[in-house]
């Protein structure tokens, strides 16, 4: 059966010339419900972290998030843009945030703050990266709301048209993104943390979230339409694919070492 996208506005409601859109939205709805799940998470913790200080990190996660995705967007798919105009970096209405990029921006948030406030690293980015797939579900679909980040032509049953780009069946791969990064990744994330989780093994939710968002995007992008102003590298792989290695790799590496220091 091939599904019509549903014609749904973008932009939620205007008033003047402000205008809120599901995509702010669902920043706004993860950081709050992210930020009351972590104290929720961390009551648990055998090793607390005071709910003030995860107050005040909520302000170092958004800006970690919203200067590392900008820049990182910037960086990775519109570097001949910043080459001509090094200003095009703040347009940031003219829309475009990475993902890699704001979890580069969150991680350099998680190491000043935790050393700032003399909380273990780990204890503060597994929680984090506990709660990170909740932001992925709603980014996702918010992305496709606003159909983008489109998925590749195919002849699966289960496709969508989306009728603002072309009338030709696609698949839906915000919707795999948000099932694999968000509702799936979440209940992996979620039975590690309450299967035994103790000090001694803080850093296993980090680097299981890092190796498993890693490899569902990297596999995900095979369906997902590479950027238009990037295309394919090597004819094969996408940007996207390319900046799941790290995560792979890293996710990798902090897991070996919990087993090995174990």
């Amino acid at each position: 059966m091939i599904f019509i996208q549903p014609a749904i506005d973008p932009v939620i409601f205007s008033f003047s010339f402000i205008e809120i859109r599901w995509y702010s939205m669902a920043y706004v709805t993860a950081f709050l419900l992210g930020n009351y799940l972590i104290k929720s998470f961390n009551s648990s913790l055998e090793y607390k972290i005071d709910n003030k200080l995860i107050d005040n990190f909520f302000i170092w996660a958004i800006i970690g998030v919203i200067i590392g995705g900008r820049i990182g967007y910037v960086m990775f798919y519109q570097l001949n843009s910043f080459i001509l105009d090094p200003k095009y970096i703040f347009y940031i209405w003219k829309g475009g945030m990475s993902f890699h990029g704001g979890l580069t921006g969150m991680i350099i948030g998680v190491f000043l703050f935790s050393k700032k406030n003399n909380i273990d690293f780990f204890a503060l980015s597994d929680l984090v990266s506990l709660v990170a797939p909740v932001g992925l579900f709603f980014g996702r679909i918010a992305n496709f709301i606003n159909t983008e980040l489109i998925g590749r032509i195919t002849d699966f049953p289960l496709a969508v048209i989306y009728p603002s780009i072309d009338n030709f069946p696609r698949h839906p791969s915000q919707l795999y993104e948000a099932f694999l990064e968000g509702v799936v990744l979440f209940i992996i994330l979620l039975y590690v943390f309450f299967k035994n989780y103790s000090k001694e093994k803080y850093g296993k939710i980090s680097g299981i979230f890092l190796l498993f968002y890693g490899i569902f995007r990297f596999l995900i992008e095979f369906l997902r339409e590479p950027d238009q102003q990037i295309g394919l590298i090597f004819n094969f792989f996408s940007m996207g694919q390319l900046l799941c290695v790290p995560l792979i790799f890293f996710g990798f590496i902090i897991l070996y070492k919990k087993k090995h220091h174990d």
